[in-house]
């Protein structure tokens, strides 16, 4: 794909610079897509996210997205004060549902063709989960939003990133945060917090490390699918990651 320029009445053709990876997982937390606040959906990030997204698309790469579902309910809090905590869990998997939608409407807004797949069956808003059909939308350039979790309780969305992107073999999984990366304390918390640019699967493990929970972590280890953890509130560095600039934390050895 081409870019095109005019100066001084002279067309000048730069050919776009060639992705790193062509198949990805993009990872959103539900509190990223809060913006500065810690509930509901801000419509400027909302809005900034589908621009990137559509950026990266203009790149040929092929995108699917896991949205979590904190920035409206989370299901371990909600069975911290009592609830059962199965059916917290699948109210948070409506919530991710929410999210897609609101997603997949600013993607289409910008004229970027998607599809959205449930792992629990609602057909007039969603496809099903089917990965076949998910492979081959993302084959004919349509962004595809996984929602619902992998529709089992006591799996988080984290788990679902991984588990789908080894399905459908994609080459890496960007987890979007509010942080620039994976630190050894919570840099909100302690401003002298160290940010770590390179780490091993091993040691997220075994220093509890909180980019992932542990099974979606195993998950990535056994099917050796690399993680880089950004700072979503940058905008552009969907696009950096992508071109292979090194930002954030990678986790893959």
């Amino acid at each position: 794909m081409y870019c095109r320029t005019i100066l001084l009445g002279v067309k000048v053709y730069m050919e776009k610079p060639k992705p790193k990876y062509s198949r990805i997982v993009l990872k959103i937390s539900g509190e990223a897509l809060a913006g500065d606040g810690e509930l509901g959906i801000d419509a400027g990030t909302l809005n900034s996210i589908a621009k990137q997204i559509k950026d990266i698309r203009s790149h040929g790469v092929e995108v699917a997205i896991v949205v979590g579902g904190g920035n409206i309910w989370r299901g371990i809090a909600g069975s911290s004060k009592g609830m059962d905590r199965a059916t917290s869990d699948y109210m948070g998997m409506l919530a991710t549902v929410m999210n897609s939608l609101a997603l997949q409407d600013a993607l289409e807004r910008k004229g970027v063709d998607t599809r959205a797949q449930t792992a629990i069956e609602m057909r007039q808003i969603a496809e099903p989960y089917i990965r076949r059909r998910a492979i081959r939308h993302l084959e004919k350039g349509r962004v595809v939003i996984f929602a619902a979790g992998t529709g089992n309780p006591y799996f988080s969305t984290d788990t679902t990133a991984a588990l789908r992107a080894a399905e459908i073999e994609a080459e890496v999984i960007l987890m979007a945060k509010k942080v620039d990366g994976i630190y050894d304390a919570d840099p909100m918390v302690n401003p002298e917090a160290k940010r770590y640019e390179d780490l091993g699967y091993i040691e997220v493990l075994n220093k509890g490390l909180k980019v992932m929970d542990s099974t979606a972590a195993s998950l990535c280890m056994d099917n050796k699918i690399p993680i880089i953890v950004f700072n979503l509130n940058v905008t552009g560095n969907i696009l950096k990651v992508i071109l292979g600039e090194k930002i954030g934390t990678f986790v893959g050895r």
